[in-house]
């Protein structure tokens, strides 16, 4: 379990950032990853997504509906490549791809918020964006979500057989 840090403390700052990059974007050679949260034009992608890292325990489109009906227990965000405009593929109102191409879904991680505690439901990274630094930003970006809902601490289960995280 972590706690999470309070408004008076100061974290370092993730490798994935720089002081002069807002908190929710990491530099990413090549192009820039914002985060956003996630919308209902992301869940095919997002299914396609869960299918190509997590194959046979993959969350269905249904899964992908129910989280998002959760909200506000429920907290999702998507990792986007590239600056948008309302009009690229990935935006809120269109349907969202998944890849190296401007307006891709590269990235995602959800809460479920539960009082002062709140559990990581996922965090993932496309294969082909791993490495980047878009995981931590996720995380950090978790966390901080988390600390604006209240919360004292977080807790992340993970597989013992996914040795990256």
């Amino acid at each position: 379990m972590t706690s999470v840090p309070s408004a008076d403390t100061q974290s370092p700052t993730p490798p994935a950032l720089t002081p002069d990059v807002p908190r929710d974007t990491a530099q990413v050679p090549g192009s820039e990853i914002r985060i956003r949260a996630v919308e209902w034009t992301d869940l095919g992608a997002l299914a396609s997504l869960e299918q190509e890292l997590f194959a046979d325990d993959a969350w269905s489109i249904e899964t992908w509906w129910a989280e998002l009906a959760g909200r506000p227990r429920r907290d999702y965000v998507v990792a986007v490549n590239g600056l948008l405009d309302p009009s690229e593929a990935g935006a809120p109102g269109s349907d969202a791809a998944v890849g190296d191409e401007p307006g891709a879904i590269v990235g995602y991680g959800g809460l479920d918020v539960a009082g002062d505690v709140a559990d990581i439901m996922t965090i993932a990274t496309a294969p082909a964006c791993q490495g980047r630094g878009i995981g931590r930003l996720l995380l950090d970006t978790l966390i901080g979500r988390a600390a604006d809902h209240g919360v004292e601490a977080i807790m992340l289960e993970v597989r013992a057989d996914n040795a990256a995280a």
